[in-house]
């Protein structure tokens, strides 16, 4: 019998050098807005896909790799899983300072917009206002990050308003900037089980290019007959 491993086997295997193509190897303050928003996605789509990999072998980011006395498990691929949880680390880094990133951007263009406003004239300010609505921080924060694909009759969601083909801008303080491929949703649901939520949802005109704009309040619970809290299916867009 071998001897007990020592701590380090928990520690994640650091290979040397970047491990993607992304923020490590890129200067983010050359990068568009467009650009950051879609680095963004990327590196959450990579985390998604790795937290998979952990889930595929049963274990998390703080899970033992060890017996109760300190031997290496031999149910598990321990090599890939200290490579695996190396790589959202380095992952999560890259993905805060996106965020930061975007975060500051959006900051410097609210405070441009504002002081270009300032500086217009009566005439011009509504037609620069106007044009800057859908660039605006806002805009970008509230632009729709999921569909309703369907919606179970006499669901939560059902009776809140909801219905399939709306598009989802807002729910509960999730938006398109921190969703992250829908998990925070999940979250925020399992949180506010019994307590309302606000819901910012875009609905389409049946004919013509007409969309609606609704707030609604959405209550998950499980008491009422069907599956899940919200009895309503979400496709990130």
């Amino acid at each position: 019998m071998g001897l007990p491993m020592d701590d380090n086997i928990h520690a994640p295997t650091v290979p040397s050098g970047p491990t993607t193509g992304g923020v490590a190897a890129r200067d983010l303050s050359k990068l568009s807005m467009m650009e950051l928003m879609a680095e963004k996605e990327r590196l959450e789509a990579e985390l998604s896909a790795l937290s998979s990999v952990l889930t595929s072998h049963g274990v998390n980011m703080n899970t033992t790799l060890t017996t109760f006395d300190g031997y290496p498990r031999d149910d598990i691929d321990i090599a890939q899983i200290r490579t695996t949880r190396a790589s959202i680390i380095h992952l999560r880094n890259d993905h805060k300072d996106v965020m930061s990133r975007l975060e500051k951007g959006l900051h410097e263009h609210f405070a441009n917009l504002q002081q270009a406003q300032s500086q217009a004239t009566d005439t011009s300010s509504s037609t620069s206002q106007a044009a800057a609505t859908s660039t605006s921080p806002a805009g970008i924060v509230e632009t729709p990050f999921a569909k309703v694909n369907s919606v179970v009759s006499g669901s939560p969601a059902e009776q809140a308003g909801l219905k399939a083909g709306d598009t989802i801008r807002n729910f509960g303080g999730a938006n398109w900037m921190n969703h992250e491929r829908l998990s925070k949703v999940a979250q925020i649901v399992q949180q506010h089980e019994g307590l309302p939520l606000v819901v910012k949802a875009v609905r389409k005109a049946e004919s013509g290019p007409e969309t609606t704009e609704l707030t609604l309040r959405l209550t998950p619970r499980r008491d009422w007959g069907g599956r899940g809290l919200l009895g309503c299916h979400l496709v990130p867009l």
